[in-house]
């Protein structure tokens, strides 16, 4: 029974640990990941629209 508790006890305090040291973003850094992911879907979005127009082109 000691053993079990033992364990438990353990078990939360290395879940508990674990948890904070999980790195939280700042607003700051969140809202810079959201405009470079936009950056990058603009940028594939316009590679794509150059591709299209090469393959137009060739076909012509």
């Amino acid at each position: 029974m000691r053993k079990s508790i033992l364990m438990f006890v353990f078990a939360l305090m290395t879940i508990s640990v674990a948890m904070s040291c999980r790195e939280e973003k700042t607003a700051g850094e969140k809202m810079e990941e959201g405009i470079e992911d936009v950056g990058d879907g603009i940028e594939e979005g316009a590679e794509e629209v150059e591709d299209a127009v090469e393959d137009a082109t060739d076909d012509n």
